[in-house]
């Protein structure tokens, strides 16, 4: 059966795609088979206003693959109902704002992801964007001579580093957060430079999680990776997504870094996270 869904790639960006006439749903095997190779090629694909329940959302997220887990709200509104205060900045008010900055999934844990279905139920009036950065085209368009001291350097990642620079005590839980990724194992060594292991084309492995280089001192690593994060996510290799309720999106996190932005914390923001294991043979990270 011919596919008959509709593929329009963001203009002004090098990556992403906005994908209509079909129902994630009910995807047939000629539909999944040209999303499959659409979200290879553009990383990013968009589905407007499909209002996804739970078990369509898992049930999309696993024809990807084996789930981390299976779906987690991120949100202000606490299991009650009520909202969260920001002045309280509890643990998951710190793990929102720490992921305003650009990051890739689980580069912290021993496998990293290899990507994600996310959903939007509740959205503010104003601001909550979504945005997304093209580590490929990143990796692209470093001169000769940074791309070839990236190509011979790697980066430890943790989720406890980089929530530290919101004064996060991330050993101090409030029992509210479910403290995923703060593990207490070894911290994962990745190479700067990432191999993708179904496209073959080279991205950039950096992000918030990312520090302590192996050669450089601390302080020298920080500039570093801060300066080529800031060379990295800056148009046109970024796309800011405005959400509306029941609108979904899967990205793919092995060339992907993505990031939350802010918005106004007296109105409920609900969204809805399926994040997809990555492969052990292309995911994990380096022996040390």
């Amino acid at each position: 059966m011919e596919s008959t869904l509709s593929i329009e790639p963001l203009a002004d960006t090098t990556f992403g795609a906005v994908v209509t006439d079909l129902n994630l749903s009910a995807l047939d095997d000629s539909q999944w088979h040209d999303l499959h190779d659409a979200w290879l090629k553009h990383a990013l694909l968009i589905f407007p206003g499909q209002h996804l329940g739970r078990e369509a959302q898992i049930a999309f997220a696993k024809r990807f693959g084996a789930l981390e887990f299976e779906m987690a709200a991120i949100s202000n509104v606490k299991a009650d109902g009520t909202l969260r205060i920001e002045k309280d900045n509890d643990d998951m008010m710190k793990i929102l704002k720490g992921n305003m900055g650009w990051h890739a999934d689980s580069t912290y844990m021993p496998v990293q992801a290899k990507g994600a279905v996310f959903s939007a139920e509740v959205v503010p009036s104003v601001g909550g964007q979504t945005g997304w950065a093209d580590m490929r085209a990143a990796y692209d368009a470093l001169d000769d001579d940074r791309r070839a001291k990236v190509e011979r350097l790697a980066a430890y990642h943790s989720l406890h580093y980089s929530q530290s620079k919101f004064g996060h005590q991330t050993v101090k839980q409030d029992g509210e957060y479910s403290g995923y990724g703060l593990h207490d194992g070894p911290v994962p060594l990745r190479q700067l430079v990432k191999v993708h292991p179904e496209t073959g084309r080279k991205s950039l492995l950096i992000g918030r999680h990312a520090h302590n280089i192996p050669g450089m001192d601390r302080a020298e690593s920080e500039r570093f990776l801060e300066g080529l994060t800031d060379f990295a996510c800056r148009p046109p290799r970024t796309y800011h997504h405005t959400w509306a309720p029941g609108d979904a999106v899967v990205w793919d996190n092995r060339c992907l870094l993505h990031q939350a932005t802010p918005w106004d914390m007296t109105q409920p923001r609900v969204m809805w996270h399926s994040r997809i294991a990555g492969n052990p043979a292309s995911e994990s990270a380096l022996a040390s």
